[in-house]
């Protein structure tokens, strides 16, 4: 890891983005990374979500049975189709990433 960070730091130079931190419990993005037991890695996010309750505007505070809205399942009978691969992409896309 070093090596790697002393080359991006000379090809970057000195104000590079590229620094090393190191420690049994690290914040990345909001998310708290604990190595202290040995063998695992657990993912929080407690800090970083209670920060974005807490600065919510007051119209978007409250509580819901459901994330999931009344007509997310309604679709567009007209609406151009995708082609196959893209079909395929797309569902691969949205269930990777949600």
């Amino acid at each position: 890891m070093e090596d790697i960070l002393k080359k991006l730091n000379e090809k970057f130079g000195k104000e590079s983005p590229f620094e090393a931190r190191r420690g049994k419990v690290l914040e990345y993005l909001g998310i708290t990374l604990d190595y202290r037991e040995r063998g695992n890695v657990k993912f929080a996010m407690y800090e970083y979500i209670i920060k974005l309750l807490e600065e919510l505007p007051p119209e978007i505070q409250g509580t819901a049975k459901t994330s999931v809205t009344n007509f997310l399942f309604n679709t567009n009978p007209e609406s151009k189709k995708l082609i196959e691969e893209q079909g395929q992409l797309c569902h691969h896309l949205v269930n990777y990433y949600t």
